[in-house]
């Protein structure tokens, strides 16, 4: 057997824009950028960086083996028009940790390859906004950070005491992360930080002191997101972790708003915030919009129920009064998810010739401690409508966050044609937003469109 062909470190060209630059000079996707300036590419940070200049030499390697230099001279930051395919040329960065609560870990096999991968990349983290451990860190990774002022980082402390965080890590070198928080900071990098909390683990006074931990160090630690534990049904083999009671959650809800008050004397702002599972949990409403300050951790779900409240009551005004046809529609959701809904479904009832139901879908394939809209299935979805159906709708609606982004895919590969030819019903995807909801609901385009906050995705 021959050995497998060695590919050329670089930047694999995925996409020319036409009449661009790179277009002019005649690069082709399938190109490899070798070198920029003789500087080696590894990832779309060293590409920004070193393609600002006004004058450049790209050593390119065309696919039929032919290498040649190719010499630019452009506007500073004028753009060259090259896409790739991914952020990272010289590959992502695995996580090297063993978390006793990771999700990737209680996923069941058979699911797509992507699904399982486990990074822990800073690069992604600045350029996506990922969450990361610090825990592979090198010191020449922190230098670039710091000489590059990459920033923001999201970051992933779950707990600042030393131990604690090895053993829920799994990893012994994740006790140095305030040796790393302290440093970035101090060097001027933007901190969001992560705290998946577990009951009885590193909740309570953990929970406290690790978040007094991160305010010592200063503006640089720009906000902390407080987010519950996920358990699917597939945890064989794994430590034994639970989900949170409705009591549990309302003494985290107390135990933040004392903390808020606390940095909103100290700091001028409230720094710590939970997702909004945990009102939901707890049966208490959500904070008002003004708690919330500038949503700085809408990615991990801090926030967005308010918002989408708040503009669901603002567009309300806007509802027309009747439809042209009469429509019966069912809107599909989670068991959390239902709980915010049911909260303005009334404002379509006063549409004529409109009938909206909402159906809260049950997590048969991760298991009901699983209650998030976004990891429905569209088995979940088939099985649970061919289950409680009584009338046949005209149109089902769904939430795009249930799809794989840019595609209609769902998590166990089922597509929207799939459900939809199952069901027998046509099956329309809703942008995950209040003016995306009424638009779908009564199939027209509102005129009135307020401000988007643009969310990031780190689940793939």
């Amino acid at each position: 057997m021959g050995q497998a062909k060695k590919v050329p470190k670089g930047a694999l060209v995925f996409q020319i824009q036409p009449g661009s630059l790179a277009d002019r000079i005649g690069l082709q996707p399938q190109d490899i950028i070798l070198s920029i300036n003789g500087n080696e590419v590894r990832d779309l940070i060293d590409y920004q960086y070193l393609t600002a200049e006004e004058k450049i030499k790209l050593d390119v390697l065309h696919p039929d083996g032919y290498q040649e230099s190719l010499l630019i001279i452009k506007e500073e930051d004028e753009d060259l028009g090259i896409r790739f395919e991914a952020a990272v040329f010289d590959g992502i960065r695995h996580c090297q940790n063993r978390c006793c609560f990771c999700f990737i870990d209680q996923l069941p096999s058979g699911l797509r390859s992507s699904l399982y991968l486990k990074d822990d990349d800073y690069r992604l983290s600045f350029l996506h906004g990922n969450f990361v451990t610090l825990n592979n860190l090198r010191e020449d990774d922190l230098e670039r950070i710091l000489k590059w002022h990459l920033s923001p980082l999201y970051v992933s402390v779950h707990t600042t005491d030393p131990e604690l965080r090895s053993r829920l890590m799994g990893n012994r070198h994740a006790g140095r992360i305030m040796e790393h928080l302290k440093r970035l900071s101090a060097g001027g990098i933007t901190i969001h930080a992560q705290i998946v909390l577990c009951p009885g683990l590193n909740d309570r006074a953990y929970l406290r002191q690790t978040i007094l931990d991160l305010a010592k160090l200063g503006p640089n630690i720009a906000s902390v997101g407080v987010v519950p534990v996920g358990l699917t049904r597939f945890r064989e083999n794994l430590t034994d972790l639970r989900s949170f009671t409705g009591e549990e959650a309302r003494d985290c809800i107390e135990l933040i708003q004392q903390l808020q008050l606390k940095f909103k004397r100290q700091r001028g702002e409230r720094f710590v915030f939970l997702s909004d599972e945990f009102y939901l949990l707890a049966g208490v409403n959500f904070p008002a919009r003004e708690f919330y300050e500038d949503f700085p951790q809408l990615e991990n779900g801090v926030g967005l129920s308010r918002l989408f409240l708040d503009e669901f009551t603002k567009l309300a005004a806007h509802l027309p009064k009747s439809l042209d046809h009469a429509q019966e529609v069912l809107v599909i959701t989670g068991q959390l998810g239902y709980l915010v809904l049911k909260q303005v479904l009334p404002a379509f009832e006063d549409i004529d010739r409109l009938k909206v139901k909402l159906h809260a879908v049950d997590n048969l394939f991760f298991g009901p401690a699983i209650t998030v809209t976004g990891l429905l299935t569209g088995q979940d979805i088939y099985h649970s409508l061919t289950r409680s159906l009584t009338s046949r709708p005209d149109r089902v609606i769904i939430s795009e966050v249930m799809l794989k982004m840019g595609t209609t895919l769902f998590l166990d590969d089922w597509t929207v044609d799939d459900l939809e030819e199952r069901l027998g019903v046509s099956v329309q995807v809703a942008p995950n937003n209040a003016q995306g909801l009424i638009e779908a609901v009564i199939n027209r385009k509102l005129t009135r469109r307020p401000r988007r906050h643009p969310l990031r995705s780190s689940f793939k």
